[in-house]
């Protein structure tokens, strides 16, 4: 019996599960299942519909568990505190320990680096790049024309860049 109704089933929970992979899990479960009381059903005349019910249930116990994995999921996720998601996966709202090591040790070596250039030029880029002064804002600061700062910026940029290779 189970193996007319094989095909059939596969159909049926690929529908409602949306999942192919799922859907072959269950029916192999579902094997399992009448492999184990095929003896106790042998003359009931019942067997379709108890094929039926058994998938049936398997099914319904399946989907009661991705529920509650995904409502423990969700409240893991709210108490952690991380609401961002990203193509519907969620995504760290801090980043990883190894992130933030290598985010400070090129903080150091650009700092190093700009420790190594003419004042005007590092304090050309602190200014703009550090402090978030625009190209104008910079210029005033420094009492040099925005040109200037431009020069220096890039300047700057390069020996940075160099630094980082």
């Amino acid at each position: 019996m189970y193996e007319e109704k094989r095909v059939n089933l596969v159909r049926l929970f690929t529908a409602r599960l949306r999942s192919r992979a799922e859907a072959e899990d269950l029916v192999q479960e579902l094997y399992f299942k009448v492999a184990a009381v095929e003896g106790d059903t042998a003359g009931s005349g019942g067997g379709s519909a108890l094929l039926h019910r058994m998938a049936e249930n398997l099914m319904l116990d399946r989907l009661r568990s991705r529920q509650r994995g995904q409502a423990r999921d969700e409240h893991w996720r709210r108490l952690q505190g991380g609401e961002a998601t990203i193509d519907g996966d969620q995504a760290a709202d801090a980043p990883s320990a190894e992130s933030v090591v290598e985010g400070r040790q090129r903080l150091a070596a650009m700092l190093k680096t700009l420790e190594t250039l003419p004042p005007s030029v590092a304090r050309a880029f602190r200014l703009h790049k550090l402090e978030g002064l625009s190209h104008a804002e910079t210029a005033a600061a420094m009492g040099v024309s925005r040109s200037a700062v431009e020069k220096y910026v890039s300047a700057a940029l390069k020996a940075v860049f160099r630094g980082a290779a």
